[in-house]
């Protein structure tokens, strides 16, 4: 692992290990997109009703002053300081910090160290992301991801952080995953159930099932699991979801990382391009753990890149990876019903050019009734998105793709080529509305769009839901499946937000009308809905507070109404920080919210490390906050 490449985000490390081919020249993108302003007009529509849908570029203020705003905290400005704020009336305090303890055997937190080797899958780990609250009998529970390591802070003895042993890449390893811990609500505020049985820690090394299509196949198998059906470990976990029958879906994304060769002779198999798999990796696993040297396991990476279920109500479980539900990487996976039964779970594939897709399962959901094939048995879609704001799914099948159903399943991106599909602007958290049938999915950025093809020689035109080239800001698409049916094929679509900088630009890189200086933010990326109809809105950007980003300052979420479209700024993250992950308490009078990757000092203060925490935020009055 080399230093000058630890500060790269996981697209361009991809992208520096496969070089895209050069395919279009920047002259003209900008006119490019101003001649497809009457586009624009007609794809930006916020407000939810048939009445408002096909009105154009409308403008948010119109929209507001016939409905009533239901935005109910005063917004607040951008922030560029190591702290986190929230509006007037509002209150907040760290629940779990990385490395803080699980279970009364491990020791509290050491700044100097880390962190020890043999507590260290017993305390919460790092970098959290997406979660879900479940609630068990009387007691609340959350199972949150652990997305990835950072070794300088993780190994702060280690010159760089580097890993130089086997101790060193079990520690990384451990500190990554999920975690599911008991919380409670005391005087001083919400807190780990230190000891609690339900308590657990899913890690790089965990026992895990494998079902679905790809289940037993010969690309699955391996000296240590010539099975094909078990596989140590989940990696990279980003987004999340919850099932009807509430088990907490976990979702494998930037998988391709951990994986290198200590041969540099080895000869890649063709598959390995697509998915990003090189012969470095970012964290020196293949130089001291051979499950991740390809030149010795050269099928290990097939096995992940997956969807994994987890029953976080019995800690004995063992995590399944449904692979029916396909390999890429993964951001969340937004669980909802037809009105038939049938599980549908939407899903974006977080990588610049890639795909939408969605699951049906053959089966229905009954509450009881066995929920152990549901997400095993069912199709795979892929999104098409039209110019006349229509779109279809396309089943991935052996007919429509020429490939197994295995292969499907194993080399899902390529499916999604052989269709067609259409190329989204990393296509990150969908969320699926509680109060309207439609969808939402935040397509975060893309600086290839129009410009280099996706992994696969796909081409990226300015089209569709991606209407910009070289697009830093992002935007979030909005859709409608045909008849109010999450299982139809066929769905209607709109943009219900470009993110943009008008004080910087007076074209479509400003961004929609409902964007104004006072709601100012780059790469939407985690989305959930409250109870209400709220969609909440998290950002994963340029916090640099300058040139095109001026006026955004840190990483922010904003609540935003798809009535009207209004969007407002409710918090901020501490400077270096991304904001991922939310859910609710049981009453609703709790928001937590993870904290990614903060720069020091938060939250522990001066000449401490910087620690990955979620937050619990609350009205002092004590009334819901969503």
């Amino acid at each position: 692992m080399k230093d000058d490449t630890s500060h790269l985000s996981w697209d361009d490390w991809d992208e520096l290990q496969s070089p895209r081919p050069d395919t279009t020249d920047f002259d003209g993108v900008v006119d490019s997109a101003m001649n497809r302003r009457g586009f624009l007009g007609r794809v930006l529509a916020f407000g939810s009703g048939a009445a408002v849908m096909g009105t154009g570029l409308l403008n948010s203020g119109a929209a507001q002053a016939q409905i009533a705003s239901r935005i109910g905290f005063k917004p607040i400005p951008i922030a560029t300081d190591a702290t986190v704020h929230v509006p007037e009336g509002y209150s907040w305090h760290p629940v779990a910090k990385w490395g803080q303890p699980l279970f009364s055997d491990a020791p509290e937190f050491d700044h100097t160290t880390g962190g020890d080797l043999a507590s260290s899958d017993r305390v919460f780990g790092e970098n959290t992301d997406g979660m879900e609250l479940f609630t068990v009998g009387n007691r609340q529970v959350i199972a949150v991801n652990h997305e990835y390591a950072n070794p300088k802070l993780n190994l702060p003895q280690n010159m760089d952080g580097i890993p130089t042993s086997a101790q060193d890449v079990t520690k990384l390893q451990n500190l990554q995953g999920v975690c599911v811990m008991e919380v409670a609500e005391g005087e001083n505020g919400w807190d780990i159930v230190v000891d609690s049985d339900l308590n657990r820690r899913i890690t790089h090394n965990t026992p895990m099932k494998v079902t679905g299509p790809a289940a037993g196949h010969t690309l699955m198998m391996t000296d240590a699991d010539p099975t094909g059906r078990t596989v140590l470990g989940t990696m990279n976990n980003c987004g999340a979801g919850k099932t009807p029958w509430g088990t907490y879906l976990t979702c494998e994304e930037n998988f391709n990382g951990y994986f290198g060769s200590t041969d540099a002779a080895f000869e890649k198999p063709a598959d390995y391009a697509r998915y990003g798999i090189g012969l470095e990796g970012r964290y020196a696993y293949e130089k001291f753990d051979v499950r991740f040297d390809v030149s010795q396991t050269p099928n290990e990476p097939h096995r992940f890149g997956y969807i994994v279920e987890i029953d976080p109500t019995d800690p004995t479980s063992t995590p399944i990876k449904r692979t029916a539900l396909g390999r890429f990487k993964h951001e969340n996976a937004a669980a909802t019903l037809a009105p038939n039964g049938q599980v549908i779970v939407y899903m974006g594939d977080d990588e610049r050019g890639e795909f939408m897709y969605k699951y049906v399962s053959n089966g229905v959901y009954t509450p009881g009734g066995d929920t152990s094939t549901l997400l095993d048995d069912g199709q795979l879609y892929v999104a098409k998105f039209n110019d006349d704001l229509s779109g279809e799914w396309i089943a991935l099948t052996p007919e429509t793709t020429g490939m197994t159903p295995a292969e499907i399943a194993i080399f899902t991106r390529r499916a999604g080529s052989n269709v067609g599909a259409t190329t989204m602007d990393r296509p990150e958290w969908v969320a699926v509305n509680p109060t309207a049938v439609e969808c939402y999915c935040a397509l975060t950025n893309n600086k290839n769009r129009g410009l280099l093809p996706n992994a696969g020689g796909d081409e990226t035109p300015a089209i569709g839901p991606n209407p910009r080239e070289a697009n830093q800001y992002g935007q979030i698409v909005r859709w409608r499946p045909a008849d109010d049916d999450h299982a139809a094929t066929e769905f209607t679509w709109d943009l219900y937000v470009m993110a943009g900088n008008p004080e910087v630009h007076d074209d479509a890189y400003a961004g929609s009308d409902n964007i104004n200086a006072g709601n100012l933010f780059n790469s939407p990326d985690g989305m959930m809905f409250d109870s209400t109809g709220l969609l909440w809105i998290q950002t994963d950007g340029d916090y640099e507070n300058e040139g095109d980003f001026a006026g955004m300052g840190n990483n922010q979420m904003l609540a935003g109404d798809p009535v009207t479209g209004q969007i407002e700024r409710f918090m901020t993250g501490p400077y270096g920080s991304e904001v991922t992950g939310l859910t609710w308490s049981a009453d609703r009078r709790t928001m937590f919210v993870g904290i990614q990757h903060p720069a020091a000092p938060f939250p522990d203060g001066d000449g401490k490390l910087a620690r990955s925490s979620i937050i619990a935020i609350k009205r002092d009055d004590n009334a819901p906050v969503g």
